[in-house]
């Protein structure tokens, strides 16, 4: 039995986008929206075809690879409230699976939550429609799957809403940590029932969207929606379950090998804090009639073809012209094709004059997108008053001696002095001065 994991598409994430151009579309891979007309993506979010090209080449590598099950953790999209065009791209990727034999099961992730109980979420579009080989994990809760090489079981385990458990008599007069606590506590021990229950002669698997303590974090604290739920590795790495399915976690790790406890990470940069991470899914191998803690036989991370990030770091030296630096470090600079650049150009501020930005965009021309042009200008050390340290000069006198160490022209110095002597004026007159 070959399983493929991933996670947190969060399909609508559209940081530093432009509207494609007939060079985008060219530049796709062949593994883009297979049948599609490409044109129908002329103007559309090039993050979203990102997004979209790292998801196919996962349905393609399902599709070539003999894949009998796709567990995708959660957070299909990174609004609660999907625009039609991201629920159809979505939907038809899944549909692609589905129809070519591979049963998909979807876990509802926070992203895929809505705020009130009582609405659908953005997954239960597949269970309504009845879609052949969909399951949706929306509670927590364990399936039986059928795959092309036999029954397999999965453990749903969602994202919670903190509201629906709040609204229990048992919290009132809690704190939010304390409901947080009792909140995991819960889980926990629902989770341990769900694990008792489960047939050892079957594959188990753990398909979770939560955090685990320890994990190493990347941008999902920026994308945040509802309060995050954390539970113990001990909690998880439970072994009643072959593979334990992890998302929203950007970051690929490997909590624990037996069983693997695994984050299979988003399948493209969101922010620069995931500027080194890989990004990519996983694929498990395991021998369906082996007993229970023998069935792995390996687990493969397979990277996709991520939209590369770089930062690239400038040090104009004292007297140097800062604009000469940062050029002459996006000349060394390697990867910045097609990639999304910001850079950072640090300089003194007796040269920051200088500094010309639309210079330094031309030269970026190549890049993909330019996140951010960042000046770091070095402030001169404190000029010395004098031997009274500046305590008989009055606040006019000491303004202009600070004004005079600063790189400013003659009118803004003028304009900043102006706006000093008014501001003197309204407070000794409100003093009645």
């Amino acid at each position: 039995m070959r399983i493929l994991h991933l996670s947190d598409i969060h399909v609508g994430v559209e940081n530093y986008t432009r509207p494609a151009t007939e060079a985008d579309l060219a530049a796709l891979p062949d593994y883009f929206a297979p049948g599609d007309d490409r044109s129908r993506y002329m103007g559309a979010s090039t993050r979203m075809l990102d997004l979209l090209a790292s998801f196919d080449y996962a349905v393609d590598y399902a599709l070539r690879n003999g894949v009998d099950l796709v567990l995708f953790a959660g957070d299909a999209y990174k609004s609660r409230d999907p625009s039609q065009t991201h629920q159809r791209e979505f939907a038809s990727r899944v549909a692609r699976l589905a129809n070519g034999g591979v049963p998909v099961f979807l876990t509802t992730g926070n992203h895929d939550v809505p705020h009130a109980p009582n609405r659908a979420t953005a997954l239960d579009i597949f269970p309504t429609l009845d879609v052949p080989n969909v399951v949706v994990g929306h509670e927590l809760g364990t399936h039986r799957v059928k795959t092309p090489v036999g029954p397999a079981q999965v453990v749903a385990l969602p994202w919670i809403r903190t509201a629906a458990f709040m609204a229990r008599d048992e919290s009132r007069g809690m704190k939010m940590d304390e409901i947080n606590r009792a909140l995991e506590d819960r889980l926990a021990a629902m989770l341990q029932a769900e694990a008792d229950a489960l047939d050892p002669a079957l594959p188990a698997f753990l398909c979770a969207h939560l955090t685990v303590s320890g994990a190493a974090l990347s941008s999902e604290r920026s994308l945040m929606l509802g309060n995050d739920h954390v539970l113990l590795l001990s909690t998880l790495a439970n072994p009643a379950f072959d593979y334990a399915a992890l998302g929203h976690v950007h970051r690929h790790q490997v909590l624990t090998r037996n069983p693997p406890v695994v984050y299979s990470g988003s399948l493209q940069r969101v922010d620069f804090s995931e500027e080194d991470d890989a990004k990519g899914f996983c694929v498990v191998d395991l021998d369906p009639a082996a007993p229970r803690g023998e069935r792995i036989r390996g687990v493969e991370f397979v990277p996709v073809d991520a939209r590369p990030m770089r930062t690239i770091e400038a040090d104009a030296a004292a007297g140097q012209d800062p604009t000469e630096a940062a050029l002459t470090a996006i000349r060394r600079a390697e990867g910045v094709a097609g990639a999304i650049v910001r850079i950072r150009v640090s300089m003194d501020a007796a040269d920051a004059g200088a500094f010309r930005e639309s210079a330094v965009r031309e030269a970026l021309a190549h890049a993909h997108a330019v996140a951010g042009i960042e000046r770091r200008v070095r402030n001169p050390r404190r000029t010395r008053l004098g031997e009274d340290g500046g305590d008989s000069l009055s606040p006019m006198e000491a303004l202009r001696r600070y004004l005079g160490t600063r790189s400013l022209s003659a009118d803004r110095e003028a304009a900043l002095v102006e706006q000093a002597e008014a501001l003197l004026r309204e407070e000794r007159e409100a003093a009645g001065e």
